[in-house]
């Protein structure tokens, strides 16, 4: 297929300009990065503020990345046909605005609500990103260099995210959080027409509205499966629910084979090169959300830490996944990209044991030791398996591969929460022991989540108090054995996979 003038930016983009495009991309990044992290620190006070059930905490840390990940495909193909500078700048401005809602929600349901529109205007921000870097950046030691730096720019934002947002809850209510994008969008929203070229599909594929709700079809029910499958055991709603979403995943790629233009084009997960990259990348976000999601309670609510020293004690690990994702730039000169991933998804494995081995004790050295070495692994597996999926396809389909790897990143943070967190609130549940002097509607409510608990006993006071928060404390750090011998399993099939699939793939 013949690229138009637009689709080779490196024609007519000077090497200044390029690189000034990318400071101008990395702040859609940061600002999504930011976001992830920044909810999960606020969690506590969210709870003690909003009181949700265990359920409505979930998903007011699930609903974003899931409306996000259902749509990454249809906004990837939107951007193709209608200009990917274009769609970046509308998911900016919606994100901002809708932002500034979600931080004066007055109950769960509404933040749910709000965060689910965050993931619509999400949605429109990551693809555009990737897809510019990989139409901007043709020659492949940049476009490496830019997506180490693409990569960087999730976990630099991962480790500002806890600073940043641990000052505002210390001296501000947790709404704040939301407000910090409009001071990382605004730059973008007026400098980003000036230094952003802007790049399209010549011959783009058609928006195909059935395929959407495929999509957003086979996601729900599987998130809502799983979460129903943690909180009540077997029964048949889960199994349904599980089993809608194989239903209409089947449905999808079906119509996507049939259809002459497919809004998708499944035939890409063939190459077995593509398909080892998008599974490394899903199951290594899967580990750091997983770790994120447990981590900040434990911190904050068992060790007994303020938002901004738990912040700060993560940042060490963030560095190391930084500075991981820009050495591998130089390493996959000299080691083929099967040697590289497949080495960084053992140093998650060997992260995960460690949790294992010093979590259930409360151990926070053990804890932040853990996550040094799972920042060392998701840092290099990321950045190799991101232009892996970028280098597999033509530069006018850089949109749907940057969709397909973006969906893939947001359906493993989906995944990530809702399966270990899933399992970590029903090992809570379990273990909890309430004393009897706790009334019943107290003790039900208790028995939600460690923040209610939290608040609970300081409610009660005395020993009955002291007696909740130790048996909530240790109920929660409970689940934490569990959830890091499956994310240590988790990890160390990734690297089996990696191998077997990108070991042919030279450097």
């Amino acid at each position: 297929m013949r690229l138009s003038r637009s689709d080779h930016p490196s024609v007519n983009t000077t090497h200044a300009r390029r690189w000034w495009a990318l400071v101008a991309l990395m702040l859609p990044v940061l600002l999504v990065s930011i976001d992830n992290t920044v909810l999960a620190f606020a969690l506590p006070e969210i709870s003690e503020a909003l009181q949700p059930s265990g359920t409505e905490l979930l998903w007011i840390v699930d609903v974003y990345p899931l409306v996000l990940a259902g749509l990454l495909v249809s906004m990837g193909s939107l951007g193709d046909r209608i200009g990917r500078r274009r769609l970046l700048l509308i998911g900016g401005t919606g994100f901002t605005l809708v932002s500034v809602l979600a931080a004066f929600m007055p109950n769960a349901a509404l933040l749910i609500a709000a965060r689910a529109l965050m993931g619509f205007f999400g949605a429109m921000l990551m693809p555009s990103t990737l897809s510019l870097i990989r139409n901007i950046f043709t020659d492949a030691t940049e476009r490496r260099t830019a997506i180490a730096i693409w990569a960087a720019g999730f976990s630099g934002g991962a480790a500002l995210g806890p600073v940043v947002g641990g000052f505002l809850l210390e001296h501000f209510y947790w709404g704040s959080i939301f407000l910090m994008a409009i001071p990382v969008m605004l730059p973008l929203l007026v400098f980003g027409p000036v230094v952003i070229p802007e790049s399209r599909d010549p011959h783009p594929g058609p928006v195909d509205p059935v395929s959407i709700l495929l999509v957003l079809g086979t996601m729900t029910p599987l998130v809502y499966g799983i979460k129903q499958l943690a909180a009540a055991g077997l029964s048949p709603v889960p199994v349904a629910a599980i089993a809608l979403s194989l239903a209409l995943g089947t449905a999808f790629v079906r119509r996507q084979l049939g259809r002459e233009e497919p809004m998708l084009d499944v035939r890409l997960f063939q190459r077995p090169v593509f398909s080892g990259a998008i599974g490394a990348n899903l199951l290594s976000v899967f580990s750091l959300v997983g770790f994120l999601y447990f981590v900040s309670q434990h911190l904050q609510l068992v060790s007994g830490h303020s938002p901004m020293t738990a912040g700060l004690m993560l940042v060490p690990g963030m560095v190391v996944t930084i500075i991981a994702g820009l050495l591998v730039v130089k390493l996959a000169q000299r080691f083929q990209p099967a040697v590289i991933v497949t080495g960084g998804l053992l140093l998650n494995v060997v992260g995960y044991a460690l949790i294992a081995l010093t979590g259930g004790q409360g151990s926070d050295l053990g804890l932040l030791i853990a996550f040094m070495i799972l920042g060392a692994g998701i840092g290099g597996a990321e950045t190799i398996s991101n232009d892996l999926i970028l280098s597999a396809v033509p530069a006018e389909k850089a949109g749907s591969a940057s969709a397909i790897s973006e969906t893939a990143y947001e359906t493993g943070a989906v995944l990530g929460t809702a399966v270990l967190g899933s399992i970590l609130n029903l090992a809570y549940r379990t273990n909890l022991e309430v004393p009897e002097e706790v009334p019943a509607e107290l003790a039900d409510s208790a028995g939600e989540t460690l923040g209610n608990a939290t608040r609970i006993a300081q409610e009660l006071g005395g020993g009955a108090g002291a007696s909740l928060l130790e048996s909530a404390q240790h109920a929660f750090d409970s689940g934490v054995l569990i959830t890091s011998l499956i994310g240590a399993a988790l990890m160390a099939a990734a690297a089996v996979l990696a191998w077997l699939t990108l070991r042919e793939q030279k450097s």
